[in-house]
């Protein structure tokens, strides 16, 4: 018997892993790549430069198989997270399919709160069709659930659908 649509979203036995981390300590100022984070509900990253700004874009979340489509987007051997300026790259793990859930990431747990779309100045860093280059693998954004550590080599597992 087939299974609904409903019910495939729901099933992601998948964990990811964190690969790298970084914070952005103000506008448009280098990445601070770092092992650990610490995750707050009430300020998202402590370190990060929307610590305590906004609700939705506490955390930003990029798979690492998007970086390699990226770069041949933009005809590059490779793209560097920092360019990027996401907070969290995660392996192994469809981050599209945590839509509408709760995952733990390390000690912490988040939620799901949208898509992280490029902005203008990835046009800046990357050259003429960064923007474009990015579409469709910006990643996520998440807002923290549950305050708790994050580390590089951290699992991502879904805790509520």
């Amino acid at each position: 018997m087939a299974e609904s649509v409903t019910s495939l979203l729901n099933i992601l036995p998948q964990k990811g892993r964190v690969t790298w981390i970084g914070l952005r300590p103000s506008r448009r100022a280098g990445i601070e790549v770092v092992d650990k984070v610490q995750a707050d509900t009430e300020l998202g990253l402590i370190g990060d430069r929307y610590c305590g700004t906004s609700g939705k874009r506490q955390v930003t979340i990029i798979q690492a198989e998007h970086l390699p489509a990226i770069a041949s987007n933009l005809g590059l051997n490779q793209v560097s997270p920092e360019t990027l300026r996401r907070n969290i790259v995660v392996e192994r793990i469809n981050l599209l399919a945590l839509k509408n859930k709760q995952f733990s990431l390390g000690d912490a747990i988040l939620e799901y709160t949208g898509l992280c779309h490029p902005c203008s100045y990835m046009e800046q860093v990357l050259g003429a069709g960064g923007y474009n280059a990015m579409r469709g693998h910006g990643g996520i954004t998440a807002r923290v659930i549950k305050s708790g550590s994050i580390e590089v080599n951290s699992e991502l597992a879904v805790v509520k659908i």
